[in-house]
């Protein structure tokens, strides 16, 4: 188990290490000039020269990267350009607000996908599972951003029921208002994890339900119910686990366009602004936060597959 443990840190630290310089290199690539942002379209060329010291972008992109990384490795990511506030403490003001999200939506795709994904694999000919079927066709052919905008449609404008935008309310500060000001962008980013998770789930379920020990436990007579939760759904989870761990990383990142459309006060909108104002040095902190997150929730999901089965620390 140890050495199964030291593989997998030493394959985080090495991955971390090449994302950063993928963050590094697409921030460096975005089109535009800070510099220009910053001082306005009439400024002069010494104004911006001034301007690109200040920042260190007369400096070259080698150079740039060893500084920004050095910086971050003690735990500085830099400063805004236009907020002149840390990025760490820009960071942790909406790192809250996209992690209670997450939650949320993973909570609404595993209250539908078990269900969905138990449906599809024991009865498939029946309406409920080609109903399933159906959700989960669906479910993966719309995009999270466009079913967005129906739901604000449906419930916001038709129905007046929801908020169109979504306000970030801590959830055990007052629990009813935090569900009412989150539930549909969670429900737009469940809808297509969930098709995605019980696809694998119904996969799963399928074939273990062919394995020896299910023929066995039903010759001993063991009941249906019984089979299927406690030895059929038990091995099936294993091989879930780790598409659930990569749909809650997907959360914490891949939340932008929908914390755009919901106006949500998350990490998602805050890179999506900083994006458009070049803030550089809140857009690759921020996404190295996101990708070293996603990294660790893939680890901690390692951990936990290769405790559940012992087959995997020893391979």
């Amino acid at each position: 188990m140890y050495a199964y443990l030291v593989r997998r840190l030493l394959q985080f630290v090495v991955v971390l290490f090449l994302g950063s310089i993928a963050v590094w290199l697409f921030a460096f690539a975005l089109p535009g000039d800070p510099a220009t942002v910053l001082t306005g379209p009439d400024a002069t060329d010494a104004e911006l020269a001034a301007t690109r010291e200040r920042l260190g972008l007369d400096r070259s992109a080698v150079e740039q990267y060893g500084i920004w990384l050095g910086n971050a490795l003690t735990g500085d990511l830099g400063t805004s350009y236009f907020s002149t506030e840390s990025v760490w403490s820009t960071l942790l003001d909406t790192v809250p607000a996209t992690a209670q999200l997450a939650v949320f939506a993973m909570t609404l795709t595993l209250l539908i996908a078990v269900p969905a994904g138990l449906t599809a694999a024991l009865w498939p000919r029946s309406l409920a599972g080609r109903a399933v079927q159906a959700y989960l066709t669906l479910g993966l052919s719309i995009p999270a951003f466009w079913l967005g905008l129906l739901l604000i449609i449906a419930f916001a404008v038709q129905l007046d029921s929801l908020p169109a935008t979504s306000d970030y309310v801590p959830f055990f500060t007052a629990p009813g208002e935090a569900l009412r000001a989150t539930i549909l962008p969670a429900l737009a980013i469940a809808v297509h994890a969930s098709s995605v998770v019980a696809r694998f789930l119904t996969s799963s379920i399928r074939e273990v339900m062919g394995r020896d020990f299910i023929r066995t436990a039903r010759a001993k007579g063991v009941p249906e119910r019984r089979v299927i939760g406690r030895h059929a759904l038990r091995n099936a989870a294993l091989p879930t686990v780790t598409v659930v761990g990569i749909q809650l990383g997907g959360f914490l990142g891949g939340t932008v366009v929908i914390e755009a459309v919901f106006n949500y006060p998350g990490l998602g909108r805050l890179l999506y602004t900083s994006i458009g104002e070049r803030d550089y040095a809140v857009v690759q902190g921020g996404v190295l936060f996101v990708v070293a997150a996603f990294l660790c929730l893939n680890l901690l999901v390692d951990i936990v597959y290769a405790y559940l089965d012992p087959r995997i620390r020893l391979s």
